[in-house]
């Protein structure tokens, strides 16, 4: 989860997520980036370190690699802003996502998934921008979450994808469908 309020929408979303997936039988781990003060900014030692043996340099990213590891699903919530990723989110891929952890090479050069042992990549996000909008700039944290993740899952991972769009403009009685849908939709999981 990647919003620093919270009061917001999104951990309503992120606790109606939960529920789902503990009604369907699943173990779920929440991990709310801002709440744990996730460092999103690679330091130059890790960029140093990142193509080397030894990749992870904090103890944080290697607590959140096990848990990645262990995973059979990645639920990612957030609000979308300035069309992407929240900073924190898009540097916990940066930190976490390293070789041999999300992707390795082959003899030949060749990258493959280290992560196939997930079997679901969901996201859930709040847009300002009504969904024309949001297709027009491509939906950037949809793609990264959906296609680039994916190549470090396997082209049989599930990936499930859930927007609200127009968030400001939509009343209780949305915001609470939306919600329902949420908890339904990770219930089926």
């Amino acid at each position: 989860m990647a919003n620093p309020d919270s009061h917001s929408f999104t951990h309503a979303i992120a606790r109606r997520a939960e529920q789902g997936l503990r009604s369907a039988g699943h173990h779920t781990v929440v991990r709310d980036l801002y709440a744990e003060g996730f460092t999103a900014a690679m330091s130059p030692a890790e960029r140093a370190a990142y193509h080397s043996s030894e990749p992870v340099l904090s103890a944080q990213v290697a607590e959140h690699i096990e848990l990645v590891r262990s995973a059979e699903a990645l639920v990612f919530v957030y609000p979308t802003w300035w069309s992407g990723l929240p900073a924190v989110l898009k540097g916990w891929l940066d930190r976490v996502m390293v070789p041999d952890v999300a992707f390795g090479f082959d003899p030949n050069g060749k990258v493959g998934p280290r992560l196939t042992g997930v079997r679901h990549l969901v996201g859930i996000s709040t847009y300002g921008a009504p969904w024309w909008t949001v297709k027009t700039v491509n939906d950037n944290g949809r793609r990264v979450l959906m296609r680039t993740l994916r190549l470090s899952t396997g082209w049989g991972t599930n990936r499930h994808w859930l927007g609200l769009y127009r968030v400001e403009a939509t009343d209780d009685a949305e915001r609470q469908a939306f919600l329902d849908r949420v908890e339904r939709e990770m219930s089926k999981l």
